[in-house]
């Protein structure tokens, strides 16, 4: 198993990794395997539709899922999107009614087209797609796909073949090849590594020296950038719950209030940026998703304001983090629709608290245990947005996110390392709770904080 760091890390457009960035790269792909079909005979023109199943129905239209297709299906990437006003480009393809591919037309009425069905979900992974390109009421052309967490998305033959619902590469062509945080430990226990020392020459499987460096340059830019773009927005958020931002105002009057400001009120600040500009559907870094975007950038942009972090610190962070990252992808889920909340906002928070701990001095152990903490007492947090809004609870969610991860750090560095609780049966655990879970707290709206709203 190998993730890479720029993989798990990615610049992408709120409000969804798993319900925006996911359907916009499947969307994209079938685009790709359109231009393949055979062409048009012009007796008629070719129709497309998509079928949004399980989580994606349900809370598809909260998390912009709708236009993440039809902008895939126009051939949008979410890097071109992170820079673009897309409710106005969302406005303007849905009066087309087509799109084009190697210069042939293809209906395509995204009001219709799109179809939201909440009947039972796809039995492989709750955020099911099924594209179908028609010739007249033949099926020309069909693909299932899975968005699996992160904008990371399989299709039905790649997620059959899987013993777990990830698309990974072979970790044995890796220098450090650990699969678990166990041998993470002993393998930086042999060769005298740390966690960021291994996970950067596994990187060097594709990426040269100057190539990661410039990566993790552009990733700590746009999350510095998207805390900042945060900090001095205002207003309501789009969607109907008539949200309004936070962020600035608290950040001003920590500003101006100083001697009254805690860590904690900092990094609420930072997080809850950030997430009001996913909210908002404006750029932010995948980390591990876009529901739990801001924990991670949060605790490194303190860290980097407050304790004199250099750009090295940053880039360790960043590798420290995406290394548990994946080990939490690899061994369960990142995926608020497959294990609730302690999948995203969690394992954030798990990545943050490990990263922070490395930076500030600590060994692989102290590292492992700061992990292990943030991630225990997120476990059976569940995943019950209002009106499928990435917005209540999940903004504040992340300020308190962040807190546990610094609380994390502090608690690991102060101890020798040993701990009661493994990180891998930690994992595990959440793995379990995730499975057993019902689908009300899934990503579905169908239960929790979801349906408690009483109207006066």
């Amino acid at each position: 198993m190998f993730i890479s760091t720029l993989d798990l890390l990615k610049v992408g457009i709120g409000p969804s990794s798993s319900h925006t960035m996911g359907p916009l790269s499947a969307a994209n792909d079938f685009r790709t395997r359109i231009a393949g079909a055979p062409t048009d005979d012009g007796s008629a023109p070719r129709h497309l539709r998509c079928t949004l199943k399980g989580s994606l129905a349900f809370t598809g239209k909260g998390h912009a899922t709708d236009s993440a297709v039809l902008l895939g299906m126009h051939g949008y990437n979410a890097e071109q999107l992170a820079h673009e006003d897309v409710s106005k480009l969302v406005d303007a393809l849905q009066q087309r009614n087509e799109i084009t591919v190697d210069g042939q037309t293809i209906l395509f009425h995204a009001e219709t087209d799109i179809i939201f069905d909440r009947g039972a979900p796809l039995p492989q992974h709750p955020n099911g797609l099924i594209f179908e390109l028609f010739d007249g009421d033949d099926v020309l052309l069909s693909e299932t796909y899975f968005s699996i967490g992160g904008g990371f998305i399989n299709t039905l033959a790649e997620i059959n073949e899987l013993a777990a619902p990830i698309k990974t590469e072979s970790m044995r062509a890796c220098k450090f090849p650990f699969d678990s945080a166990q041998s993470m430990l002993e393998m930086s226990e042999r060769h005298a590594l740390s966690i960021a020392e291994m996970k950067r020459a596994n990187e060097h499987i594709h990426l040269s020296e100057a190539q990661l460096d410039a990566g993790l340059d552009t990733i700590w830019q746009a999350m510095s950038s998207c805390i900042e773009n945060g900090l001095s927005a205002q207003g309501i958020l789009p969607g109907g719950l008539d949200v309004p931002r936070r962020a600035k105002t608290l950040f001003d009057d920590l500003n101006d209030n100083p001697d009254n400001a805690t860590i904690n009120d900092w990094l609420c600040a930072y997080a809850m940026a950030v997430n009001e500009e996913n909210a908002a559907g404006h750029m932010v870094v995948t980390a591990p998703t876009n529901g739990a975007a801001g924990v991670v950038p949060a605790v490194l942009y303190y860290y980097m304001q407050n304790e004199a972090g250099t750009v090295q610190d940053a880039h360790d962070y960043l590798l420290v983090a995406s290394a548990i990252g994946g080990l939490i992808k690899h061994r369960s889920s990142i995926s608020g629709a497959e294990v609730g909340c302690q999948g995203e906002v969690g394992s954030a928070s798990a990545m943050a608290a490990a990263g922070l701990c490395a930076v500030k001095g600590g060994n692989t152990e102290q590292i492992e245990n700061a992990a292990e903490i943030a991630l225990e007492h997120h476990l059976g947090m569940t995943c019950d947005p209002v009106a499928g809004l990435v917005q209540v609870p999940c903004i504040e969610r992340n300020g308190f996110g962040a807190i546990k991860a610094y609380t994390a750090a502090s608690l690991a560095l102060r101890g020798t390392g040993q701990h009661f609780m493994p990180l891998d049966s930690c994992i595990e655990a959440m793995k379990k709770t995730g499975q057993e879970m019902s689908h009300k707290y899934k990503e579905t709206s169908l239960g929790g904080l979801a349906v408690s709203i009483t109207e006066c």
